[in-house]
């Protein structure tokens, strides 16, 4: 069996002025992108900073999946007030409901027939971290401490194989203490077993800790001059891959990584 898998976080389709693609827009961005399933991080759903665009819906209409879940983290808009609340336990939402409310999380993309889904929640550090923005009130850049929002993982089980999504956490010992959860529940799924996301480890280190074979190996973030990688596709079961794929696309702060993976 052959299939491209990949990951892209998403970051609210934020071009580099900070403003969000309409879903013209992010559909035109995506449009002809080849791959069967794809990993997506940092999605909006009915977000006033994304145009309520329903992000998961467009990605999908974009690469031609007719089969998709979304996840939500939080509901409300991540921000460092703690505004928003966790989605806890966390929900699969399917390609035919829509929500009105807004929502943040993660979602999986598969052109290829999904015999089962299921969401694993890996609850959230305590770590805060830092980031420069501008304050809504006043307008001036400022440093915000943002809190750790729930983590989660999604799985598609295919026929041959099954991949995972998932984001994990911005503090590295919260997010390597979340792959070894998420790898202990991934023996209950059938395999092989690829995981594909935004996994906040730098190059081989989560390989290393999931005791995986590594299938991408360039550096993926900034977007704009990469110097790290954190966006990776791993596999827990011996497969083949050929050469990985990673591009900027124009939008968000991550490079996609796209594989191409034959399985036993």
């Amino acid at each position: 069996m052959e299939l491209r898998v990949g990951t892209l976080n998403l970051a609210s389709a934020r071009d580099s002025r900070g403003r969000s693609l309409d879903a013209a827009g992010l559909r035109s961005a995506l449009a002809g992108l080849d791959v069967d399933v794809l990993a997506v991080q940092e999605v909006d759903v009915a977000q006033p900073r994304s145009h309520t665009v329903d992000q998961p819906a467009e990605v999908a209409a974009a690469l031609g999946t007719p089969d998709w879940r979304f996840a939500a983290a939080v509901a409300g808009t991540p921000d460092p007030f703690r505004s928003w609340t966790p989605v806890d336990p966390p929900v699969l939402r399917a390609s035919w409901e829509v929500p009105t409310d807004p929502l943040y999380g993660i979602a999986l993309f598969s052109r290829l027939p999904v015999r089962r889904w299921s969401v694993l929640g890996l609850g959230a550090g305590r770590a805060r971290l830092p980031i420069r923005a501008p304050d809504p009130r006043t307008g001036e850049s400022r440093t915000w401490w943002f809190p750790d929002e729930p983590r989660l993982t999604v799985a598609a089980e295919l026929d041959g194989v099954t991949v995972i999504g998932t984001h994990l956490s911005f503090a590295p010992h919260t997010a390597a203490r979340q792959l070894l959860r998420l790898r202990r529940w991934a023996r209950s799924l059938p395999g092989p077993v690829l995981v594909a996301g935004d996994l906040n480890l730098i190059g081989p280190l989560p390989a290393r800790l999931a005791r995986a074979q590594r299938l991408a190996t360039a550096p993926t973030y900034p977007a704009p001059a990469p110097r790290v990688q954190f966006d990776h596709v791993l596999a827990l079961d011996p497969v083949t891959a050929g050469p990985a794929e990673v591009r900027a696309l124009g939008f968000g702060d991550h490079r996609l990584v796209v594989v191409p993976v034959t399985v036993p």
